[in-house]
């Protein structure tokens, strides 16, 4: 029994005819008769009952279809595990992150290169709407991003690397550096430090004040969160930074907003990601989050 006549059997079922099953399979349509007649031969029965009008199973090829599709389907897999092996030894993994994160991506791309030396790994650099972007259109297989605490983004998966508030920072001399909270109302009447449009820190900020009816007035803005703190450190404005950030970084007094803002830094990826070296990165991504948690 040769995989050919039985792809041919059930193409013969599915289309209801030799000629529709000829044209899908791509061959002549005396082919398709040959092979089934072979076929049936093999079992030693009719499989098919053909009238002018149309071809229907008799009660052997009805016992029978179900085996040929669960045949066919298992060469499939087969021959899919086969293509997995040999995408790893040469595929490809494409990792995007924000600026500032508390991922050691280069040892884990280390790890992952020691275990794969043959997949090609590609690097970059991006704010959160960006990376977004190119996960959900298929640039990026995986990326580090900020997103607000209940986002959720159709055809991505996420695993939480932090989740913290945010909190303001001001230099020790500035005159917010007495108090211990800042309401969004205050922090508005103050020159604003913060990252640009596009990223998650942003992005929190900015719907909490156009939820309150307020417009923070942002007066500078850097693409790292260390240069924001710099720069409140010389006192040019009220930073905005993660909390851990806004409470270790020297020379700067932390001031809780309220109401509070928080955030999330996730590991992000497709659900239906085909890369079986960008599956393997992924889940060796989540293992290290898992590990240090």
């Amino acid at each position: 029994m040769e995989l050919r006549q039985l792809e041919y059997f059930v193409a013969v079922v599915e289309e209801g005819s030799f000629t529709r099953a000829a044209e899908r399979e791509r061959v002549a349509q005396p082919a398709v008769s040959a092979q089934v007649k072979r076929l049936e031969r093999l079992v030693g029965q009719p499989l098919l009952r053909r009238t002018s009008r149309d071809v229907r199973l008799t009660q052997a090829g009805a016992a029978l279809l179900p085996h040929a599709r669960a045949a066919l389907a298992a060469v499939r897999a087969a021959q899919s595990a086969v293509d997995d092996v040999a995408q790893l030894v040469r595929g490809s993994v494409t990792i995007g992150t924000v600026t500032l994160h508390p991922v050691d991506v280069a040892q884990l791309m280390a790890d992952f290169h020691a275990d794969h030396p043959d997949v090609e790994i590609t690097l970059g650099t991006d704010n959160s709407d960006a990376l977004l972007a190119k996960l959900v259109d298929g640039r990026l297989d995986v990326a580090i991003v900020s997103i607000g605490v209940d986002e959720e983004v159709d055809g991505l998966g996420f695993a939480v690397i932090t989740d913290e508030a945010l909190e303001a920072a001001v230099a020790l001399r500035h005159p917010l550096a007495r108090r211990k909270t800042l309401s969004l109302e205050a922090l508005c009447d103050h020159p604003v430090i913060s990252l640009p449009a596009g990223t998650g820190l942003r992005a929190r900020l900015d719907s909490a004040c156009a939820a309150a009816g307020l417009r923070p007035r942002i007066t500078l803005e850097a693409t790292n969160p260390l240069e924001l703190a710099n720069l409140a450190r010389h006192g040019l404005g009220v930073a905005i930074l993660p909390q851990s950030m806004a409470r270790n970084s020297p020379d700067l007094h932390p001031l809780r907003l309220a109401p509070e803002l928080r955030g999330k830094l996730v590991w992000a990826w497709r659900n239906d990601m085909t890369s079986p070296a960008a599956r393997l990165f992924c889940d060796r991504a989540r293992r290290t989050i898992a590990g240090s948690q």
